[in-house]
């Protein structure tokens, strides 16, 4: 199965961030604006969390807060689970299920170099399947 990095360079979304004090209502604009279910919350090119469409709905919405006036850094995610460029897409997948979370940022030397999505490694599953079941059947068929 491809590495993490191999799965950044077939992809071109761009990395959406906000910072902590940014309102909610923000960080709802950019990941709508960027068709995105998450954004980096970076304080001085760090990362120091996640906002995911879950947190919105769980800890605004469910809490009964304003988007306008919360602030990031009062529902995101953090610490934030992170893998190398280097990780096995499977892996990430065991993790993203072991942990019940779709958004995965990638990060070297502190660098963050994107975010995977379930849905990309979704993605990459279904094309090496059809890439296995053609070798099976061009097999069969010889």
């Amino acid at each position: 199965m491809r590495s993490v990095r191999q799965i950044l360079d077939g992809k071109d979304t761009p990395l959406v961030t906000v910072g902590p004090d940014d309102a909610v209502l923000e960080a709802l604009k950019r990941m709508a604006e960027a068709g995105v279910g998450a954004v980096l919350v970076m304080d001085a090119g760090r990362l120091v969390g996640i906002l995911t469409e879950r947190d919105y709905a769980r800890k605004v919405v469910l809490q009964g807060r304003a988007s306008a006036t919360t602030p990031v850094r009062a529902i995101m995610t953090s610490p934030v689970r992170t893998v190398g460029p280097e990780q096995r897409a499977g892996e990430c997948m065991e993790m993203m299920s072991e942990y019940r979370f779709r958004h995965l940022p990638v990060v070297e030397d502190d660098v963050v170099l994107g975010v995977v999505s379930i849905g990309d490694l979704l993605k990459l599953v279904i094309e090496e399947q059809r890439h296995e079941i053609a070798a099976l059947q061009s097999y069969i068929a010889s």
